[in-house]
């Protein structure tokens, strides 16, 4: 149970393509890929970290069997607690592979008419550098919230660092990860964007360092940053991830979504890569579940849960949240009641058979950074709410609500602690009942509710017809309009809310004093806050 970490793995490339590290771990997964079926696995002595380090194929894949088809053979026995999961189980009632109102919705990031050119809002003399944080998918969250803060500045920003001294250790900067070139290119009428700092006699200006409070608004920016900027004329943010409110104006959350959906793109080889997978995956079955299982070791102890893997497994665990002195452990018992533990590698198996997901379909276990893989799958299933999950879950909403799902773990719990006492077809019904509100359908989630990047609410519009237009005038909740292609922005909810943990509690919820953070123009980017803290944050980040 060594540490995990992002370049643990070294493989040799073709001398023609040169990857970054990102890539490098992608190409690990290529080599080691392996099909996992939808059978349940049985139960071991050290269930949970037994079955995370041990991918195996559960069955046969030569008998392709149509979805959700009801003949075959019955599939393993005694397994689960239950005496048997019959083959002529029930169809499940919902479309496993997508929804069925996901044609009435698009994404629509466009800038509103007020919206000025960045060739009239840029002013001279204005330089903002930002140097990210933590794993890949938390910088991305950085690289878009310091396009929006670049704009609410009127500066001109410089391509984002990224993180290469934190916890993850990975060399890559933007230019090996992302198109730099598109990106500056797309965002061109948005915000100016340099590769470099500004120089000045030939030289670099040495920035003032600063860093804002987490989810700082507008406001906040004006009033803590801009008189410095004026002053200095080059800023250096640091530690820059969810340092802007999730509260912004429809152009502004318009401006992420641009950033975030099209102007961020994967380096050819990268995006290559991923797509190879894609298309392996798609040779085994017509459809493909990408699972984010998180159920790694560190993110297992940090959790302070346990996983039926007895004293071995306790020992193991203790050994690692020694290395976190502020990790408090609460009783495992009453975090598991609470949702708060990762399912096990089982339960999910069980979750998804009971949704109807049949062992004719295959499924990638993803890593951190198997971003393009879980976005082009036809099922994404993330086993924690982190920023990966996050990112996924918004992409997946703005391009047609694809299937995500997100285990109800709090409503789970019950249900998997009493399964040895109901039948199959008992449990199967009532964790689709459970699973309503929590697998991809559009307007899951109300709008202005939950972290923006996981619901871009103000970015998703509905089609409609004309007589649901005049039907809708009367709700103030809906704006609608009368051109071509009438469409209005999403309203109330029209099915079950789900509430995220993490939904905004306030602009700046880590500095509720208001006095913001220490500016030190010295000291270096990793000292300016705890190294253990930022481990831990780090090592969850994604």
């Amino acid at each position: 149970m060594g540490q995990w970490r992002r370049r643990s793995q070294h493989h040799q490339l073709p001398r023609r393509i040169a990857l970054p590290a990102a890539a490098l771990l992608l190409l690990f997964l290529a080599v080691s890929l392996l099909s996992v079926s939808l059978s349940v696995p049985p139960l071991t002595d050290h269930l949970g970290l037994a079955s995370s380090s041990s991918r195996r194929s559960l069955g046969s894949s030569s008998r392709r069997r149509p979805p959700n088809s009801l003949d075959g053979e019955m599939d393993v026995p005694g397994i689960g607690g239950f005496p048997g999961i019959p083959r002529n189980e029930r169809v499940a009632p919902i479309d496993l592979w997508g929804s069925k109102l996901a044609s009435n919705f698009y994404g629509c990031s466009n800038s509103s008419g007020k919206f000025l050119d960045s060739s009239v809002t840029t002013q001279p003399d204005r330089y903002l550098i930002i140097v990210t944080s933590g794993g890949l998918n938390q910088q991305r969250t950085g690289i878009v919230d310091a396009v929006v803060a670049a704009r609410i500045l009127n500066a001109t920003l410089v391509v984002p660092k990224l993180d290469q001294r934190s916890f993850w250790k990975d060399s890559s900067n933007f230019s090996e990860i992302f198109d730099i070139d598109w990106f500056i290119s797309f965002l061109a009428k948005d915000i100016n964007i340099i590769k470099e700092p500004p120089e000045k006699g030939g030289k670099a200006v040495k920035p003032y360092k600063m860093r804002v409070p987490r989810k700082c608004t507008p406001r906040c920016y004006l009033n803590r940053v801009l008189p410095a900027l004026l002053k200095k004329h080059v800023i250096r943010m640091t530690k820059y991830d969810y340092r802007l409110s999730n509260k912004l104006g429809k152009d502004l959350q318009k401006l992420r979504c641009r950033v975030n959906y099209h102007a961020l793109r994967f380096t050819d080889p990268i995006q290559g890569l991923g797509e190879k997978l894609i298309k392996r995956m798609r040779e085994k079955s017509r459809h493909f579940i990408a699972l984010h299982l998180r159920f790694e070791p560190d993110m297992l102890a940090f959790s302070g849960c346990y996983y039926g893997g007895g004293e071995k497994e306790r020992r193991e665990l203790g050994s690692i949240r020694k290395r976190w002195k502020t990790l408090h452990i609460n009783d495992p018992e009453k975090g598991r009641r609470q949702g708060r533990c990762p399912l096990t590698p089982e339960e999910v198996g069980l979750m998804l058979r009971a949704l109807g997901y049949r062992s004719d379909v295959h499924i990638y276990v993803a890593s951190a950074i198997d971003f393009i893989v879980c976005d082009g799958s036809d099922a994404f299933v993330t086993n924690n709410n982190g920023n990966m999950a996050k990112i996924l879950a918004g992409r997946r909403r703005y391009f047609g609500h694809k299937r995500t799902i997100r285990p109800s773990a709090k409503q789970l719990y019950p249900l998997f602690m009493n399964r040895a006492n109901i039948s199959w077809d008992a449990f199967s019904s009532q964790v689709q009942t459970i699973q309503k509100g929590f697998i991809g359908e559009p307007m899951e989630i109300m709008p202005g509710r939950g972290e923006f990047h996981a619901n871009p609410a103000a970015c998703i519009c509905e089609k409609t017809d004309i007589k649901s237009v005049i039907d809708s005038n009367s709700r103030n909740n809906r704006e609608a309009n009368t051109n071509t292609g009438i469409s209005k922005p999403i309203g109330g909810p029209a099915y079950p809310i789900y509430t995220d943990e993490e939904a905004d509690r306030s602009d700046t919820e880590d500095d509720p004093a208001g006095r913001g953070e220490t500016i030190d123009m010295e000291a270096e980017d990793d000292t300016l806050a705890s190294r253990e803290d930022s481990e831990l944050e780090e090592i969850l980040s994604d």
